[in-house]
């Protein structure tokens, strides 16, 4: 697939930081050294998911998963997240990583009726260590990371998790399809 810009899509793999990306300062990961395919790495701060008082899960065992050009995405296994919580949708997507993916919204809320979670349950080999493993949107809950309230990734569909240690730019916003 061409890109605006002329170039093969996935250009950039996390091999050589393109000289748009900030440089990262102590303590900061940059977008651009994230690899691609992706990087699945275990994760031990704690992660909390709420929506208003209700929490959705909470956890210290999740995986991020690392992929160039965008913020990580954290993983919470199942046995932490309060499945009463969240109801099934028919709302589907594929990833070319990972495989298949079922969504779920809030149980009882018609305040938010899209998605704010999502669960890979047919795994592409590669992955499978992210079975029975839920992503969240950050966008459409809460989401902490040791206290720190992430920001959500720029754009409707990704789901990145943007905290003060990670620096850019990154994919989402208009023009970046190429990333």
């Amino acid at each position: 697939m061409l890109c605006n810009r002329g170039s093969v899509m996935w250009f950039y793999t996390g091999a050589v930081r393109p000289p748009f990306a900030e440089v990262p300062s102590l303590g900061e990961e940059s977008v651009w050294d994230y690899p691609r395919p992706p990087k699945l790495v275990p994760d031990r701060r704690e992660v909390v998911v709420t929506f208003g008082e209700h929490i959705i899960a909470r956890s210290s065992k999740t995986i991020r998963v690392l992929e160039t050009a965008g913020p990580p995405t954290f993983y919470v296994p199942g046995t932490d997240i309060k499945f009463d919580e969240l109801a099934p949708v028919a709302e589907r997507s594929w990833c070319e990583w990972k495989g298949s993916a079922r969504y779920f919204s809030l149980a009882n809320c018609a305040a938010q009726s899209d998605p704010v979670a999502w669960t890979y349950p047919q795994l592409n080999p590669n992955f499978a260590a992210l079975d029975n493993h839920f992503g969240f949107y950050p966008g459409r809950l809460e989401c902490t990371v040791d206290g720190e309230r992430v920001r959500a990734q720029p754009g409707e569909f990704y789901a990145g998790w943007v905290t003060d240690e990670i620096v850019g730019p990154m994919k989402g916003e208009p023009g970046t399809e190429c990333w």
